[in-house]
């Protein structure tokens, strides 16, 4: 493969440097940024032109989240393992796998890193990840807000070692820190005895993650090396993890500070400039408005940003088998630039967000779903507020929440799928979690052995007991993970279903979603319909609200078959089967 060529963009990484540092550090830190620049880019790998016009994606993209251990087989490594799953089952469904943190840790399900430079030995090495490259996008987790108190950093931190002093930030815990914004409710300093004595050190989220301090700028340069490392080995997607939190201010909520978002700009630049096919998504697991400022100036910061939102959305419409709230939501989105687009997921190795959902759902209606959670055999986890504690996150497989074990295993798959073809119908990427794609259910003794809410939906599975379950004609898995199958086959097939394409939300009942998606070119449409109810569904929509012409016969694009409208000269009528998803092309 041909190197990577470095375009020059210097004056544009020089402004967001003394932004960040002041114009001398900044000039300081810039040489050292391109000293890092100039011995790394030949190491990257150069894709096709043609790949790096424009937003780098494209209706064919998809991907499966999972852990690098999600599936296991006796005499492989657990990467080996997932590489021949990819191999035999994904190829031609999903372009790229989104492997959680891969590298050794301590604790957080792998989210506390000890090395960002080595793969976890347990999983296998970057051999099985450069192979699975070949094949597939990998998006890896920059987790650059903390890293494990285990990690050689932080030990040369407490060793009292000059030059990473200044790695963390630790602070008199007689300091007023209220005003600090806590996603949660454990205390934020953590006392550690270093070699000049006890230090109280900044921990966001746990006291084994220590957060690095960027105002230093040998972290900056530290973790921009982990990135183009990671991008040397075939990382084409580079996850932003706990992005808000990165820069911290005493006296500010230290949340979306407008350093953290110049820092963001930083890494953006530096990939513009050596790895324009590389995408940046960053994962800030707040409200909606909050969420897609990390667009920047829609073409600075962030090429993707988690639809956070609508996991409790889609969940809240199956359940009240009322959409109008979902409508409402889609209807107000950004129009589509081509410049970015939303990363659409429904579940993820964390629980369903609900701080999302505020200010779009009513509390009587986020209550609704928390007790959905409970009925249904999940688990809730809290957050602190000035206003005492709230629920912040339901853990339940969403097989579990959205569709009933009673119902009929027919019945419960084609409502699992209906509410995943929401996702997969929306403008952006999809993101389908592993045990979604292979139809899992809540693993309440993984929460036992833990101790952790979040092991409810991270279950490892044998390898050889999928397989014999997805081929298993008529059962659970193996409905759910041909449904998958079908849909982004046709979803892949379809320029309107690309992620830098428009959408229309029609005017339907309560019980439909209709959209109209459409091609940026505007070459093609496709009309979406989905049934949030179990019952046979009549469907009108105002004919002035489709493209022309009006037809009397569609073709449905998952099962390729012909459906027929009813045309009466001001609306056409489809009948929708319970739970039925429609894809339709005149």
């Amino acid at each position: 493969m041909r190197e990577a060529r470095v375009s020059d963009n210097t004056d544009r990484i020089r402004s967001i440097l003394e932004r960040i540092y002041g114009e001398e550090t900044g000039r300081r830190t810039l040489r050292r940024l391109e000293d890092l620049l100039n011995t790394t880019v030949s190491g990257i790998p150069r894709q096709d032109e043609q790949q790096v016009q424009g937003l780098p994606l494209d209706e064919r993209d998809a991907l499966v989240i999972t852990y690098g251990d999600s599936l296991k087989r006796p005499g492989k490594s657990p990467l080996a393992c997932l590489r021949d799953f990819a191999e035999e089952r994904l190829r031609g469904v999903v372009s790229g796998l989104h492997i959680l943190p891969f590298f050794p840790y301590s604790s957080d399900d792998g989210f506390s890193i000890i090395d960002y430079y080595q793969v976890n030995p347990e999983l296998g090495g970057w051999d099985e990840i450069r192979d699975i490259s070949k094949g597939f996008k990998i998006m890896s987790d920059l987790v650059l807000n903390h890293c494990s108190v285990s990690s050689p950093w932080f030990e040369a931190f407490l060793r009292g070692e000059p030059e990473y002093r200044n790695f963390f930030i630790d602070v008199d815990p007689a300091t007023d820190l209220s005003m600090i914004a806590r996603p949660r409710t454990h205390p934020l300093l953590t006392p550690f005895e270093t070699k000049e004595g006890i230090k109280h050190v900044w921990t966001t989220f746990s006291a084994d993650q220590v957060d690095l301090n960027f105002a230093e700028p040998e972290v900056l340069l530290e973790m921009l090396r982990v990135m183009l490392y990671h991008i040397q080995q075939g990382v084409r997607i580079i996850r932003l993890d706990a992005i808000a939190y990165l820069w911290k201010e005493i006296g500010h909520p230290s949340i979306h500070h407008e350093k953290t978002h110049a820092v963001v700009k930083l890494f953006r630049a530096v990939i513009d400039r050596v790895a324009p096919w590389v995408v940046i998504i960053t994962e800030t697991n707040v409200p909606h408005r909050e969420n897609i400022s990390y667009f920047g100036n829609m073409d600075d910061e962030a090429h993707m940003v988690y639809q956070f939102s609508l996991p409790p959305l889609v969940l809240d419409a199956f359940l009240r088998e009322n959409g109008e709230k979902l409508k409402k939501w889609a209807r107000e989105l950004p129009e589509p630039d081509g410049k970015t687009t939303f990363f659409n997921f429904l579940a993820s190795h964390d629980g369903i967000g609900l701080l999302p959902a505020h200010g779009i759902l009513s509390s009587e209606e986020i209550e609704g779903l928390v007790e959905n959670t409970r009925r249904r055999g999940g688990l809730i986890n809290y957050k602190s507020t000035p206003q005492g504690e709230i629920p912040y996150e339901m853990n339940i497989t969403y097989l579990d929440a959205v569709a009933e074990r009673d119902l009929p295993v027919s019945v419960r798959a084609r409502k699992f799928l209906a509410s995943q073809a929401v996702m997969l119908s929306l403008p952006g990427v999809p993101g389908i979690y592993i045990h979604s794609l292979l139809g899992s259910q809540n693993y309440r003794e993984g929460v036992e052995r833990s101790g952790q809410n979040r092991s409810i939906n991270r279950q490892k599975l044998e390898y050889s007991q999928v397989e014999e379950e997805l081929d298993t004609p008529g059962g659970l898995r193996n409905r759910i993970f041909s449904g998958f199958e079908q849909m982004l086959q046709a979803r892949r097939a379809s320029r309107a279903f690309h992620p830098g394409g428009g959408m229309r939300v029609l005017s339907s009942d309560k019980e439909v979603l209709a959209l109209l998606r459409i091609a940026p070119d505007e070459s093609q449409t496709v009309l979406v319909l989905i049934n949030l109810s179990p019952s046979l569904k009549g469907c009108r929509l105002p004919e002035k609200e489709l493209p022309k012409p009006i037809r009397s016969t569609y073709t449905e694009l998952i099962r390729r078959r012909p459906v027929t409208a009813v045309l009466d000269g001001e609306h056409i009528e489809f009948q929708l089967e319970g739970f039925g998803v429609y894809w339709l092309q005149g």
